[in-house]
């Protein structure tokens, strides 16, 4: 379960919240009964609704880079923010653009290729630099060396790269959130834990090597 607690309807006293839980949910209340159309369990939501604010902020900026104003090509958006997503480790975020590649035309073989972009054969130019300049937002944190966005400035003007850009990291940031809170698909169980030894056995995990080293002299 999310590691903060869910706001249910009948807690809700923002329009904007409530609008959003109808559209999302029906007449359901979401902590109790769960679940949206996508198949997430919807709890993004139920926890962001903990504070109104944040709640409109994040939902705008839904609306932002869907909008017709933006000069960014969606195929080369939804790019950004698949691999945001896997880069941070966000299953939520990784799965829910899966879809959104689909919807955007991207192959089966192309959503495939995601996590081994860079030796895949099925991108185009194009879409390696934004692939790229992706994992330089993400994984180096900003770190972007110029022959990368030499690349990436090749195919698209200083709009299209902003709104990469802000898009991009964004969605880094939701990635960061969903795992950090255990919302929706990132609700799952931490993978890097010790895994127990047989009863008996010495905690000198390394005295192998000790032993091999002494039967050697």
């Amino acid at each position: 379960m999310p590691r903060l607690r869910e706001i249910p309807r009948s807690e809700v006293t923002d329009d904007y919240v409530l609008g959003l839980y109808n559209m999302l949910f029906g007449d359901r209340d979401p902590v109790a009964e769960p679940g949206t159309a996508t198949g997430t369990p919807g709890n993004w939501w139920t926890v962001f609704a903990q504070v109104p604010d944040a709640f409109k902020h994040t939902s705008e900026g839904f609306g932002f880079y869907r909008s017709p104003n933006r000069k960014l090509d969606p195929k080369l958006r939804e790019l950004g923010q698949i691999r945001a997503g896997y880069a941070v480790g966000s299953q939520f975020v990784y799965s829910q653009h899966s879809k959104a590649m689909r919807f955007e035309g991207f192959s089966e073989e192309q959503v495939a290729a995601i996590p081994s972009w860079s030796s895949a054969d099925c991108f185009s130019e194009v879409e390696r630099a934004v692939l790229a300049y992706t994992d330089c937002l993400v994984l180096e944190r900003g770190r972007v060396p110029d022959g990368v966005f030499a690349a990436l400035k090749k195919h698209l003007g200083e709009v299209e790269i902003l709104e990469l850009t802000y898009i991009t990291c964004t969605y880094m940031m939701h990635a960061v959130m969903s795992r950090a809170l255990k919302l929706e698909f990132d609700d799952v169980p931490e993978r890097i834990v010790e895994v127990p030894a047989p009863d008996g056995a010495t905690a000198d995990v390394m005295g192998m090597v000790d032993k091999r080293k002494d039967s050697d002299t």
